[in-house]
């Protein structure tokens, strides 16, 4: 599973209950699935974009554990939680999720979460992911949209997504038509497993995430960052933006992803 691991919530046992239920489910690359539920009372879900929900995962012993997603999809009146879920071998919620049939429930808390869009009028956002890392973004796009349209001075943003490969690359159609629409939103990718061959240099290139500041011009008295993902990616673009390009911490906000069983 790949979810939030840093920013679990606070007394997960006194946090109100609610049950979810499966309406669709696809496969989006061969290890990430996308998973559609709406809530069974009927609620209609409030939530921040790039908030997370955790589930519980019933297990063989009778105990449950608890998982945490990204929520992928805006927030709207309609009544629906969308989150994406790479397969992991053995793991106790990708065996429950990826055989969960529409129709199938399980129980969730939430949304939780600090890796928002905050109250900022910032010159430009630079938003980081690797994997489905990425889908907290996608979650923001509506808000920024409005911000987009709305702003009152230059504004950009910056979305580069790392994969292994091609057909990793999550959401790229919807991003690349948000991008499309919006010409002051940039989506990149850099592939970690290609060699270049035949790639689109308006919005493919290769290598890690991190390796692409050097093309960005970085202010680090004016750019707000996010991070999302791979811990080790995390890590080592923190590192290199606090101690070679002089951010400050409170300009740069992480989500670390874990791998758990």
């Amino acid at each position: 599973m790949l979810g939030p691991s840093d920013c679990q919530p606070k007394n997960i046992m006194a946090q109100i209950t609610y049950t979810l239920k499966l309406i669709e489910a696809k496969q989006l690359t061969p290890s990430v699935k996308h998973f559609v539920f709406e809530r069974e009372d009927g609620t209609i879900p409030r939530f921040q974009p790039g908030q997370f929900i955790t589930l519980h995962i019933p297990t063989t012993e009778g105990k449950k554990v608890h998982r945490s997603y990204s929520l992928a999809n805006a927030p709207s009146e309609e009544n629906r939680l969308e989150l994406s879920a790479a397969y992991i071998e053995g793991g106790i919620a990708s065996t429950l999720l990826f055989n969960l049939k529409p129709g199938g429930t399980v129980t969730a808390i939430g949304p939780h979460g600090l890796f928002v869009l905050k109250d900022e009028k910032p010159p430009r956002y630079i938003l980081v992911a690797t994997g489905t890392g990425v889908t907290p973004y996608r979650s923001m796009l509506t808000s920024l949209e409005k911000r987009l349209r709305d702003a009152t001075h230059p504004l950009t943003v910056e979305l580069i997504l790392g994969v292994r490969t091609r057909e990793d690359a999550l959401f790229k159609s919807e991003f690349l038509a948000f991008a499309k629409a919006n010409p002051q939103f940039r989506f990149r990718i850099a592939y970690s497993r290609e060699t270049g061959e035949g790639l689109d240099p308006n919005f493919e290139t290769t290598g890690h995430v991190q390796q692409q500041f050097k093309h960005l011009s970085l202010n680090p008295t004016q750019d707000i960052i996010y991070l999302c993902g791979n811990p080790s990616m995390i890590d080592e673009a923190f590192s290199l933006l606090t101690e070679q390009h002089g951010f400050d911490r409170k300009a740069i906000r992480r989500e670390k992803y874990a791998f758990a069983h």
